[in-house]
């Protein structure tokens, strides 16, 4: 199984900087100039992209919340159901 650690470069990253730099391998990769050294370093730096978007958003998914007014009036915050 391939290493899942986040290199630090990448951990610092935000979402939009992590995606940004995940579309332009994709597009580097899917107009086939990089030799076959390169292209496996590009699809290994893009499933650490990947890997730290989705951790991203798993993140910020959690923190959204969903208000609630219960019978008698009162207001309550409860994880949203977002899937």
């Amino acid at each position: 199984m391939a290493d899942q650690t986040i290199p630090a470069d990448i951990a610092k990253m935000s979402f939009e900087q992590a995606l940004e730099e995940l579309e332009g391998i994709v597009a580097t990769l899917e107009q086939g100039s990089a030799g076959l050294e390169d292209a496996i370093t590009f699809y290994e730096r893009g499933t650490h992209l990947k890997t730290h978007c989705e951790a991203k958003l798993r993140a910020a998914r959690e923190k959204v919340e969903k208000i609630n007014i219960g019978p008698n009036g009162e207001v309550r915050a409860e994880p949203a159901n977002i899937e």
